[in-house]
């Protein structure tokens, strides 16, 4: 056996178990629940009855909470996605300064992050109830007072709050790098040719930040289209459906519903909406890219 052929065997073994374990864990559930999809299965009977795709009508018609859900998240995802990049971006070009405590409060930033999501949506709970009575008792302030996680007006900007918080270190991580990277003689030919600090900000280092806004945006538009686990630890999709994402729709529908059939079907079309989304915004900001 020759040094080439050698590699390539090499190379095939050693990819046999990584493509084993991707069909296991991906490939082979995404097809299972094509095939579910069109089944009426209450996840206990050994067997599923083939129905067609009666259950994607079931889904469209009017009593099913599914195009509410995808309201929500659409929502939900735009606050997001607008929030956690302004806010991050405004706190990278803050924390790239050179003062003393820059590397603290990265330090600080970050640490949410590193948090699960399940255990800052407690953490946040016990703030929205208790610990805003205990402020409301101090200072007798009304805005310490309100329902922020019963009143339906209310509770998705509490929700969208703590999504941003949580993940705003990441960003800013990523935006700092960001703009480490943009070339100072660059910036020094600005300077030169008369740019003010506002116009060099806005007219140079953002469009050469491009490759950085393509990463956080792509990468929160996709933490705000999955959120599941915060909305399940703070209001568990209450009150009513108000904060019912369709992650905790599909949920609700397989596993407290036994609907297995119908939440595979919603899978289905959520996967398909994703793709679709995340293609256009993805190609969208690559095509507006600087190139230095």
């Amino acid at each position: 056996m020759n040094r080439k052929t050698k590699r390539q065997l090499e190379t095939v073994l050693f990819s046999i178990p990584a493509i084993i374990l991707v069909c296991m864990m991906m490939y082979i559930p995404f097809i299972m629940s094509g095939y579910y999809s069109m089944t009426e299965w209450n996840g206990i009977s050994k067997d599923a009855t083939f129905i067609g795709l009666s259950n994607f009508k079931t889904i469209f018609s009017r009593g099913s909470d599914f195009a509410g859900s995808i309201w929500f998240t659409t929502k939900y995802t735009l606050f997001f996605v607008i929030f956690s990049n302004v806010f991050a971006v405004a706190l990278a070009v803050v924390l790239t300064k050179r003062f003393k405590a820059a590397n603290f409060f990265r330090g600080i930033f970050f640490i949410p992050y590193i948090m699960s999501m399940t255990i800052v949506g407690f953490i946040w709970k016990f703030i929205f109830t208790s610990g805003f009575e205990k402020l409301y008792e101090l200072t007798e302030w009304n805005v310490w007072n309100l329902s922020w996680l019963g009143d339906f007006k209310l509770v998705f900007f509490s929700v969208a709050f703590v999504g941003v918080w949580q993940s705003l270190g990441f960003y800013v991580v990523l935006y700092i790098a960001g703009l480490q990277a943009v070339p100072q003689d660059v910036l020094e030919a600005a300077v030169v040719d008369g740019a003010t600090g506002r116009q060099k900000f806005f007219k140079v280092t953002l469009p050469l930040l491009g490759p950085s806004f393509t990463t956080c945006i792509f990468m929160s538009l996709t933490n705000g289209l999955k959120v599941f686990d915060i909305i399940l630890a703070l209001t568990k999709g209450g009150p009513g459906t108000a904060t019912n994402s369709v992650t905790m729709q599909i949920y609700k529908e397989a596993f407290s519903n036994n609907h297995y059939g119908t939440g595979a079907a919603q899978s289905i079309i959520y996967f398909l909406f994703v793709l679709i989304v995340t293609q256009l915004v993805l190609r969208g900001f690559n095509s507006k890219e600087v190139d230095l």
